[in-house]
């Protein structure tokens, strides 16, 4: 998966009945700028489109789609051509075969075995045998117009695709203005070095949704995927530094792209920014853990970036939403001691861009292809496997366990600065745990990360109740409801304290895994 040059496919050239990893990146084109893409990508070219119609299969209970797997059939001008594709974790790269079928009036049934022999036929087929009467049936169709345009950069040759049209499933239907940026052959260099050009000139923005993912959720009624969250990776002591570092940073793109992408789109919830803003944590973690030698300048980059996302995706907005969960409490407070009305409400930040403003804004775009371009890079010279990555994991984590069970040790005598450092030191650590869990024995791990996520929750009530204080402060110092606010929530801060010492001693005292052979 590395920079190494790798064969695609001619761009138009009609190649079928093949078996090729796509590398393509998706971009959804602002309504305002459709006329200028389209005109970019059609460049002197004479003015000529093509009609893609197909017709996209799966069992009632969407078996393929939870499988990750797309299966259609196509007519692409007067051909038709059946494709299976089959997603992967690396934001770019898809498997896909292709193979063509005789010419129809209509559409051909769409036939499994055709994709035999082929790696990702062949998960279809195992996926299918397990079911045992499992139909596929149509479920949603798209008609596109697609404009392409080869074009030759750098680091190798790209197919430009701009594609008009609707997402069809029963009487629904969303629109669709797209542009692909697909490797025909070099680089995956190639793909992101363009993608950062129609970025910055077109201000179109990524978009991880294929076209199946999103005619999988109109056809059940759905106006959004659900929120990513983080998932379990897979780290083995024959992987080289740099292996484990990639592995760890791909684990991160995926959540933070996913839910970005989801967010970007303007329809969306609260849980995608939580669980975007979680994999910025967790990606800035990553490169914390990793600075011995296998995330060195693109990570300091990437952490920094991430930093700035993180805090631009709302500071201050959580102080309101955590004002406005402790309102009832505070109310109920007020009228205990003889004040009447209700609690006035804690600062908002004025004229602070929509999460979605800011997804599709060129620092986040840039973070993204940032991401991806990290996750290609080529190895280091020399790089191989030597059996030091659970030694030099074990030693980081032994050092930041050490750091944070001083502080848990002495932390009803930190000031509300240093408890804020230790609950961020606690998360780093929980993150950096969960990132090289495989290495180590189970039973210890999952003994030590229940002490250290019950200690994390502790610490987040605290930090929360803080947090409230200070957007009281800011919301109204000449009203003395919030300054009642302010004296009610120190005093809850300090019994908050004084229920955290169980969990802080058990973790001061926690056995380090990393210890056990």
């Amino acid at each position: 998966m590395g920079a190494a040059s790798v064969f695609i496919k001619p761009a138009g050239s009609g190649l079928h009945n093949a078996f090729m990893n796509e590398i393509e990146l998706k971009f959804q084109v602002p309504s305002a700028r459709r006329a200028q893409v389209d005109a970019a990508v059609a460049g002197r070219a004479p003015l000529r489109r093509v009609r893609l119609q197909a017709v996209y299969v799966d069992t009632p209970d969407r078996l393929l789609a939870k499988a990750g797997l797309a299966l259609r059939v196509r007519r692409e001008g007067r051909d038709w051509v059946q494709t299976l594709k089959g997603a992967t974790d690396d934001g770019m790269r898809r498997a896909e075969h292709n193979v063509p079928l005789a010419r129809a009036a209509e559409a051909p049934q769409a036939d499994p075995a055709r994709h035999r022999a082929t790696a990702v036929g062949e998960r279809l087929l195992t996926l299918l045998a397990g079911q045992p009467g499992a139909l596929l049936g149509p479920l949603y169709r798209t008609d596109i117009l697609r404009r392409t345009r080869l074009q030759h950069v750098p680091a190798g040759s790209v197919e430009l695709a701009f594609d008009e049209g609707r997402i069809v499933a029963g009487d629904a239907q969303v629109a669709v203005c797209e542009l692909e940026i697909e490797l025909v052959s070099g680089s995956p260099r190639a793909v992101i070095a363009t993608a950062r050009r129609w970025v910055a000139r077109h201000g179109v923005w990524l978009d991880t949704r294929s076209k199946a993912e999103r005619g999988d959720m109109l056809a059940r009624g759905e106006a959004m995927a659900p929120a990513r969250l983080a998932v379990a990776l897979d780290l083995h002591g024959a992987l080289s530094v740099h292996e484990a570092w990639l592995r760890v940073l791909r684990n991160c793109t995926e959540q933070i792209s996913v839910n970005a992408s989801q967010v970007a789109s303007g329809t969306h919830g609260d849980e995608h920014v939580h669980q975007l803003r979680i994999g910025l944590r967790r990606l800035r973690s990553a490169v914390r853990l990793f600075e011995f030698g296998a995330a060195p300048e693109p990570g300091a980059d990437l952490a920094e970036s991430a930093s700035q996302l993180f805090r631009r995706l709302g500071a201050l907005r959580d102080q309101a939403a955590i004002a406005i969960a402790f309102a009832n409490d505070l109310t109920a407070a007020l009228h205990s001691a003889g004040v009447r009305g209700d609690m006035p409400a804690a600062s908002v930040e004025v004229g602070a861009p929509a999460a979605t403003e800011v997804l599709r804004g060129a620092a986040a775009q840039d973070l993204l292809l940032d991401l991806l371009a990290a996750a290609h890079a080529e190895a280091p010279a020399g790089d191989a496997a030597n059996g030091e990555l659970k030694a030099l994991l074990a030693r980081r984590l032994k050092r930041w366990h050490r750091q944070s069970a001083r502080d848990a040790e002495g932390y009803g005598e930190l000031d509300d600065e240093g408890r804020h450092r230790l609950r961020k030191r606690v998360k780093r650590l929980r993150y950096a745990v969960e990132f090289s869990a495989s290495l180590f024995p189970r039973a210890a791990v999952r003994r030590y990360l229940r002490v250290l996520r019950a200690l994390q929750d502790r610490l987040g009530e605290i930090n929360d109740t803080v947090v409230g204080m200070a957007a009281f402060k800011a919301a109204h110092d000449h009203d003395p409801r919030a300054w009642f606010a302010v004296g009610w929530l120190a005093a809850r801060r300090e019994l908050l304290v004084m229920d955290a010492k169980p969990d802080l001693r058990r973790f001061a005292k926690a056995r380090g895994f990393w210890k056990e052979k």
